[in-house]
């Protein structure tokens, strides 16, 4: 039978921790504490706290990510989303170059609030941990770095990768991975092995703007699809591209995507290598943001649903662990010989003791339980980032709820011009990374991208304060003036 008082207790419970959420006490991407130690703190069993943890999460106030634990539900339904753009089927010469120029200009200086630069702030990656496990390896491996790690790279980190690939979905052997200078070197790299100056490349919009300035300094063009902030690439769009003119491969991240944030469904997935493979089109997947989607799961990149080898596979740990590090990598499939070609001969091989590191820390699962802390707390920063954006900008702001990762794609009202935004904000110690910059055709205009990888405080709030005071301002002096009364004036 069951006991009343147990009843009272679960419904107590919930309601007080219910009424922490609402004030704010408990904020959205926090983790509660566990079932164990809060019925330990409580002095009541753990039905009881399991029982009030439910009763939160089927009113949509907490949510449970697998082997993380019980955490408030983000908001995202408050404010709206940026819309997709139009389509623009015809490709275009890109040139972004100059834009991103000033914006890592800009970055340059510390003293400037970097909400234009995707990275994370030291303290939040163990890099200290990752460091001092380097000087280790230098120590007790007196000769590494005495030879060239020719490609495919060093085999005790490909190994790790693979390892790691079977939780994905992905069968790979260490040979089919080719270690890189990060990322972009990957994407360069598989841009080279595909196609060739002149062809057309089609990409998300918007679009990570080291994506666009690989495309332009190859001498390629793009075609824009279309991007959804929740599921990516517009599949619809991408046929009706095909149809329209010959496109030779397709880039995107499918997996958080940048700066959207969105995860595209499997079926999506599937269907994209479906139409790839009818076309015979190679397709690029940039995979770096991967590991950081908020609940937890980490989702099959577009390599699991392929049955050939037309899917190049892209990541690094840049966006995880160690940026500076420069350790990155690629899975070629049938460009394999291709990659590793051009590896040779575009920067020899990678560094040694940085891959060595990486692979060490891998295989002591350092990786894994950083992972699960750092999801965690980037949810976290991305409501507290979106309140703030929401609050501080002009009304009919519009704010993208990534999945995963740690940026915002802003939407702001007609009439406020990014570019100059960003000008504006520089002279006031701000960075931010204009629209423009995120498409071949310059689109986005009045769009910005926010990174929230500064930790949340005083400094980034109040920069969001200021660029939000900007647009006002430019919106305040493009409105029209009142016209003038032309009632008459009685005698």
């Amino acid at each position: 039978m069951d006991d009343p008082a147990s009843d009272f207790l679960y419904e107590q419970l919930a309601t007080e921790l219910g009424h922490a959420i609402d004030r704010g006490s408990l904020r959205p991407g926090e983790r509660l504490p566990s079932v164990r130690r809060l019925a330990e703190d409580r002095a009541v069993s753990v039905a009881t706290v399991l029982q009030a943890y439910l009763r939160l999460e089927n009113a949509g106030m907490i949510e449970v990510r697998p082997k993380s634990g019980h955490f408030v539900r983000r908001r995202t339904e408050s404010t709206a989303e940026p819309r997709a753009p139009r389509k623009a089927s015809q490709p275009a010469r890109v040139s972004v170059s100059d834009g991103v120029l000033r914006l890592s200009q800009a970055l340059r200086d510390p003293s400037v609030v970097p909400l234009g630069s995707a990275y994370l702030d030291a303290d939040i990656l163990p890099i200290v941990a990752l460091n001092r496990l380097l000087a280790q390896i230098a120590r007790e491996a007196s000769t590494a770095g005495a030879r060239y790690d020719v490609p495919p790279g060093l085999p005790t980190l490909r190994h790790q990768l693979a390892r790691r690939a079977v939780s994905w979905g992905v069968a790979l052997h260490e040979d089919e991975l080719v270690t890189t200078v990060g990322a972009t070197e990957a994407i360069t790299l598989s841009l080279r092995a595909v196609a060739r100056a002149g062809d057309t490349i089609a990409v998300e919009s918007p679009c990570y703007f080291g994506l666009l300035q690989a495309v332009e300094s190859l001498g390629m063009r793009a075609v824009e699809i279309p991007g959804s902030p929740r599921t990516g690439m517009d599949l619809d769009a991408l046929d009706e591209a095909l149809r329209t003119g010959p496109i030779r491969a397709i880039v995107l991240s499918a997996n958080v995507s940048n700066p959207l944030g969105a995860v595209m469904p499997d079926d999506a997935k599937e269907r994209l290598v479906r139409t790839a493979e009818r076309h015979d089109l190679p397709i690029i997947e940039d995979d770096v943001y991967g590991d950081l989607v908020f609940d937890g799961t980490r989702p099959r990149p577009l390599r699991a649903f392929a049955k050939g080898g037309n899917v190049l596979t892209v990541g690094s740990v840049s966006k995880t662990l160690a940026p500076g590090y420069r350790v990155g990598w690629v899975a070629p499939g049938r460009w394999q010989e291709q990659v590793e070609r051009l590896k040779f001969s575009q920067s020899l091989a990678c560094a040694t003791l940085p891959q060595m590191a990486v692979a060490e820390f891998l295989a002591s699962g350092g990786y894994d339980r950083h992972l699960r802390r750092l999801r965690s707390y980037l949810a976290g920063q991305v409501e507290r980032f979106r309140e703030a954006t929401v609050g501080h900008f002009p009304e009919g702001t519009r704010v993208s709820c990534p999945r995963g990762g740690f940026v915002l794609w802003v939407e702001m009202p007609t009439g406020v011009d990014a570019l100059e935004l960003q000008e504006r904000a520089q002279a006031r110690g701000i960075a931010v990374a204009p629209g423009p910059i995120f498409s071949a055709r310059s689109r986005f205009g009045n769009f910005i991208r926010v990174s929230c990888g500064l930790p949340w405080g005083p400094r980034p709030d109040g920069a969001l304060r200021v660029v939000g005071q900007i647009a006002r301002e430019q919106l305040e002096r493009r409105r029209p003036a009142p016209r003038p009364s032309t009632a008459r004036i009685s005698a």
